[in-house]
């Protein structure tokens, strides 16, 4: 069992919660995080890079001078990609980059991501993060007393919470999400996770269908 301290605020120390492995997956299976990490970063391309090829760049495709008896080697059209402004050989093109893992692997990795910051004590609790008007400076002061000011952190609410997310999302480096939107890239990413106990509680839930049996890596 995983013994996580609990949080106020203020940052005093208010208790703690146990937390099984066994409910993040148990075991972390880095090659299954590798994977989805990279499934994660591949869809977040545009794939918009295009490379004009020889057949596409301007000028004649006329035979700069006779095969022989000129004493110069032998050339053919300025087009090619052996001459200056000429087209590039096998340059990229336009394409699409997205492709999807199972969803029960994906989910697995999910789990797996928050457990490893449970385990590398990079994860906080704190009891609540509720606030009742837009306002920046009071959860600045909540990130500076729980010692997460300045580092990239990860907030978890329970659900959508518009006043916080409004609150928050001018802070440089922290990103705030239900707990429902989390996966592997979003929690592996940032320093820090910071979860409300609610979150806690909604991540604790079992997942619909079986998920894939972790190995360790």
């Amino acid at each position: 069992m995983l013994s996580l301290n609990v949080y106020n605020r203020q940052g005093d120390s208010i208790g703690t919660v146990e937390v099984d492995p066994a409910e993040f997956g148990g075991a972390i299976n880095r090659q299954l995080l590798h994977d989805v990490v990279l499934m994660h970063l591949a869809n977040q391309r545009a794939g918009t890079h295009s490379m004009l090829r020889r057949g596409e760049v301007a000028g004649s495709t006329k035979k700069l001078f006779r095969q022989k008896g000129t004493g110069n080697a032998r050339v053919g059209t300025r087009r090619t990609n052996k001459r200056r402004g000429g087209g590039t050989a096998k340059g990229p093109k336009p394409r699409d980059y997205e492709y999807h893992l199972p969803r029960r692997a994906v989910r697995a990795a999910t789990r797996m991501a928050i457990l490893s910051k449970f385990q590398d004590q990079e994860a906080i609790i704190v009891d609540d993060l509720t606030v009742n008007e837009i306002k920046t400076k009071p959860v600045v002061s909540i990130l500076r007393a729980l010692k997460l000011e300045g580092t990239t952190c990860l907030v978890g609410t329970a659900k959508h919470e518009p006043m916080l997310y409004r609150s928050m999302r001018n802070i440089p480096g922290v990103q705030i999400a239900p707990a429902s939107q989390f996966n592997a890239y979003c929690v592996l990413r940032p320093k820090r996770l910071l979860l409300t106990r609610a979150a806690l509680e909604e991540l604790r839930k079992p997942a619909q269908g079986k998920e894939p049996g972790a190995k360790k890596s």
